[in-house]
């Protein structure tokens, strides 16, 4: 009896091992781009013998709106052909049990597999030069989260455009993540002391004095801060002499002075070749979304050059010599015989991690669709409904944590252009009557006033927002300044 309910105990132990295991490899294949699952594919083929690529049925899958049934009897035929082979596969892994005295290797391959970065190296760009910096950093879950997507939103130039009220919306939209302006900003002192120095600046005064910040002692250095701290107007407009001037200092000292802060580097992103148009380039979209003439929307996902992957009869054909004689086997055997059916298990185990991709991917796909609409009808950013993750999730019935992992650094092709699958999402503004709008419908909006007004007599924040009532957008002014600001458009007096 006791000897049962350590088996058992060992056995359940065993599932839940399994099943972390399997959480952790689903997490992790959700979040790779069609780019990167293809080298992930072709590195755990080469990683298990087990596994073997597949010619795949159809390239292009899941169509939406408008399904259609292409199959040939080949592809009945190999459906068939994979099915009995699957059965011949599960027939034989049942009569194998677990062997105390045999070597496990279950948990070591199962550890390497899953737990593996994928071999997806698109070359050394500028976000994976400053995320190498940053896995050297310490720093908290949140902070590297915040870290992440800071660094994502940097510029060619290495800039940071975005404020941190902007950041800190984007988070709460994009990850569900509840973060302050200050951690925020803790985050961004952190990012600064990357290299290049001058990195993650908000302004060119920032820029210049992060990168003279880090100069030893000296007069040239107390000379460049005082410049930058107190005569940085006279500097950009290059007014030497007025500078030289008020700094009283002699010919010699402002001649080397000035010859110092010309070396400095005003875009600290251009050295890393920071988003070159060969990367743009590079993007593959995940998925495909077409809109129809009729206002159907269809959509299919981009396997790319992701092989289907299938057990190889080799290793059925070794797993089903067991047919319960196991005892009667030599050791050497049996440890084959355990080695054969472990390798077995951990390809069971990714093929059926790839479907749940597959699957999951899907259901986000087509709940983003029907949310989204309109948006595929016209490609007009006012057409967009505010959308967050939690509504994602709530109509698809998965973890927000699983529908960011499946948005995050996916793209979508449309009639339209090519979009990251953020750009679907966007937070809500309540109106009084309780409507609800997306905040880049209302920034589209806000945008094509401003656009079309008078540039002699340019609209101020009030009569924008008139503007934009009639429009029916019936927003706050202090919303509308709010808004113009995140949108980098300055005030009225500065649009003439």
């Amino acid at each position: 009896m006791a000897q049962g309910q350590i088996q058992s105990q060992t056995q359940q132990q065993t599932q839940k091992q399994t099943a972390t295991q399997m959480q952790i490899l689903q997490a992790r294949l959700a979040e790779l781009s069609v780019a990167q699952l293809a080298e992930c594919i072709r590195a755990e083929i080469d990683d298990n013998p087990a596994l073997e690529p597949v010619q795949p049925d159809d390239r292009f899958d899941n169509d939406y709106d408008e399904p259609h049934d292409d199959s040939s009897d080949d592809d009945f035929d190999t459906q068939r052909e994979r099915e009995e082979r699957q059965s011949q596969l599960d027939d034989a892994l049942s009569n194998l049990g677990d062997d105390d005295e045999l070597p496990v290797y279950g948990n070591s391959s199962a550890n390497s597999s899953t737990s593996r970065d994928p071999a997806y190296e698109p070359g050394e760009s500028f976000y994976d030069t400053l995320t190498l910096q940053m896995m050297e950093t310490e720093l908290t879950p949140l902070q590297r989260e915040i870290m992440e997507y800071v660094v994502g939103s940097l510029d060619d130039d290495g800039w940071l455009r975005k404020d941190n009220v902007a950041i800190a919306d984007e988070l709460a939209v994009y990850h569900n993540l509840d973060v302050s302006t200050s951690e925020i900003e803790n985050v961004i002192k952190k990012l600064q002391q990357f290299d290049p120095a001058g990195i993650g600046a908000r302004s060119l005064q920032e820029c210049l004095m992060l990168q003279v910040e880090r100069r030893s002692d000296s007069l040239e250095k107390r000379l460049m801060k005082e410049l930058i701290n107190k005569h940085f107007d006279e500097f950009v407009k290059k007014r030497w002499d007025k500078i030289q001037h008020d700094m009283e200092i002699d010919d010699s000292t402002a001649q080397r002075l000035r010859q110092e802060m010309t070396r400095l580097n005003p875009k600290p992103g251009a050295s890393l070749g920071a988003y070159s148009d060969d990367a743009v380039q590079q993007i593959t979209p995940d998925v495909y979304i077409d809109t129809h003439d009729d206002g159907t929307v269809s959509f299919a996902l981009n396997n790319g050059d992701a092989p289907d992957l299938a057990i190889t009869s080799t290793f059925i054909d070794m797993v089903r010599q067991d047919n319960g004689n196991a005892d009667a086997m030599s050791r050497q055997m049996r440890e084959a015989l355990l080695y054969a059916r472990n390798k077995v298990d951990l390809a069971q185990r990714f093929i059926e991690a790839l479907k749940i991709r597959r699957d999951t991917l899907t259901t986000v796909v087509r709940a983003i669709i029907h949310h989204q609409h309109d948006f595929f009808e016209d490609g007009d950013d006012s057409s967009l409904h505010a959308m967050r993750l939690k509504d994602i999730a709530e109509k698809t019935g998965l973890d927000i944590s699983t529908v960011s992992r499946v948005c995050n650094g996916k793209y979508a092709q449309t009639r339209w252009g090519i979009f990251p699958f953020r750009h679907f999402f966007s937070d809500g503004y309540v109106t009084d009557d309780g409507e609800e709008m997306s905040t880049r419908r209302i920034k589209a909006v806000l945008q094509d006033i401003i656009d079309g007004e008078d540039k002699n007599a340019p609209l101020s924040d009030e009569a924008l927002t008139r503007v934009m009532e009639e429009k029916g957008f019936p927003i706050a002014r202090r919303t509308v300044a709010k808004y113009r600001e995140q949108m980098g458009i300055p005030v009225a007096r500065m649009r003439k």
